[in-house]
């Protein structure tokens, strides 16, 4: 009988946690599925990233000054990673939309009365977005490419580094989509949403070392722009695709950018998963 009843106890997590995962894993299929019979929510997410290289690569290319040097080669080189990393934190406000709407429509009350894990709603939304932001981050590349950007162009690189700074990519994409899922539950419309969700990512994204030196910025700017989480991701991706822009600073994320890039994302995750799941749970109680 005691046997039994440490069997079950033992069981009884393992089992909570496979149905969080195969709930999860519904969720994000029903989610890729919309996608599909929408193909203009991935079009439109393609396009405006697709823009940015363009616009910054033949605008501002000769113009901004990397290292010692103005040549516009050398600026597509160190632009890319930036363009990179804002393209996976937009997604932010795709999230924060689409958890809005379901709100709005009643979904989340419908999904309240299933015998489902109550955080599967939230991280199968997270998981479906994670999924298309990969799909616009290898279309951007192979833009990218055609544009004339390589890898190895500063430090020489392999496969193995490329496909890891991709990875750094996704994670701190993956991260950003847990603020956009709080915001998506702390407001009343997908409009609000939107604009909740993308406009505090501007200043995020401007000020960090993504389309500029930041050596060059004045001493109190460029603390915070060391500092930034995003910054450590594009370092990192610097160093992975061996592309100029590696700048020496005293700053610890732009020493350790890999760990510094791992750290903040896991941090974003950790914190904002709990504090979106809380809120989600007070919402459909």
């Amino acid at each position: 009988m005691s046997a039994a009843t440490d069997t079950a106890r033992v069981a009884a997590p393992a089992g909570a946690f496979g149905q969080s995962v195969r709930d999860s894993l519904v969720i994000a299929r029903r989610n890729l599925i919309r996608m599909t019979r929408i193909p203009e929510m991935v079009l439109f997410g393609i396009i405006q990233p697709v823009m940015f290289v363009v616009l910054f690569t033949y605008v501002f290319g000769g113009s901004m000054k990397i290292g010692n040097t103005t040549d516009p080669d050398v600026y597509k080189d160190f632009l890319m990673a930036g363009i990179f990393a804002q393209t996976v934190t937009f997604a932010t406000a795709g999230s924060a939309a689409g958890i809005a709407d379901d709100m709005q429509k009643g979904l989340v009350d419908r999904f309240r009365s299933l015998p489902m894990a109550r955080g599967a709603v939230l991280t199968g939304r997270t998981v479906a977005d994670l999924v298309q932001t990969s799909i616009t981050l290898l279309v951007l590349a192979i833009v990218a490419l055609i544009v004339g950007w390589r890898t190895g162009s500063a430090d020489p690189t392999n496969a193995g580094q490329i496909l890891a700074g991709f990875g750094l990519l996704l994670l701190l994409g993956y991260a950003f989509t847990w603020i956009g899922a709080l915001i998506g539950l702390s407001v009343r419309t997908p409009e609000a949403a939107t604009s909740g969700g993308i406009i505090w990512l501007f200043p995020v994204t401007f000020v960090s070392n993504a389309f500029v030196d930041s050596s060059q910025m004045t001493p109190w700017l460029r603390h915070i722009a060391e500092w930034n989480p995003f910054s450590a991701t594009v370092q990192a991706c610097r160093e992975l695709f061996g592309n100029p822009g590696v700048v020496q600073s005293d700053a610890w994320p732009m020493q350790h950018p890999v760990w510094a890039s791992l750290i903040w994302s896991v941090l974003i995750i950790a914190v904002f998963r709990t504090l979106a799941v809380r809120k989600y749970r007070s919402a459909a109680s």
